[in-house]
């Protein structure tokens, strides 16, 4: 879709592709202004979203298996969220992550702001690993493809030095979990 969005957009996705980026004509830096409204992406159990530009407050609440890049997003992001992956290409609003037990977030954070936005109670900070170095270069590669992102195509000019910059949030339970299961696979 080329233009903005209200509310809740992407509400209960569960299977599509949403993609969304500023009309050609707009006068507006993308990254730095909101395209989509609040609660964006509530409930979604599946599918996929590339949005050139930032979210409102409460991006992917309750989010249990779709996929998304932003650019940004207000507070309260991906409260409650128990499954799917989000990325972040810029800053976050407070009380990241909020009740967030399962699925991953990876944060963009070359400012080195996050970790005082991100509600730590029951998530962890890490570094990201080869694995997830390889996802997010893969839907950063689809984001700039379908977005045509500046924020993207500086990321992939210089990926491997900004692999630094990226946080990985991940709720304590559930990386035991997936780390228990990795350890099954390579007994067996």
């Amino acid at each position: 879709m080329e233009g903005d969005a209200n509310d809740y957009f992407g509400k209960g996705l569960s299977g599509a592709k949403l993609i969304i980026y500023p009309d050609k004509k707009a006068g507006f830096v993308p990254e730095e202004n909101s395209l989509i409204g609040n609660v964006a992406f509530y409930g979604a159990t599946s599918g996929s979203a590339y949005i050139r530009g930032k979210a409102g407050e409460r991006f992917a609440v309750r989010n249990s298996g779709a996929s998304m890049v932003v650019e940004g997003v207000g507070d309260h992001g991906c409260e409650y969220m128990t499954g799917g992956r989000a990325i972040i290409l810029g800053e976050t609003g407070r009380n990241f992550a909020a009740g967030m037990s399962g699925g991953i977030a990876y944060i963009y954070d070359a400012a080195q702001k996050f970790a005082g936005n991100c509600n730590m109670e029951m998530v962890e900070l890490d570094p990201v690993d080869a694995a997830d170095a390889a996802f997010l270069q893969q839907e950063i590669e689809k984001h700039y493809q379908y977005t045509n992102s500046t924020v993207a195509k500086f990321v992939l000019d210089d990926f491997d030095n900004q692999l630094k910059n990226f946080v990985k949030v991940y709720p304590s339970e559930y990386k035991k979990i997936m780390q228990a299961k990795i350890e099954q696979k390579q007994i067996a």
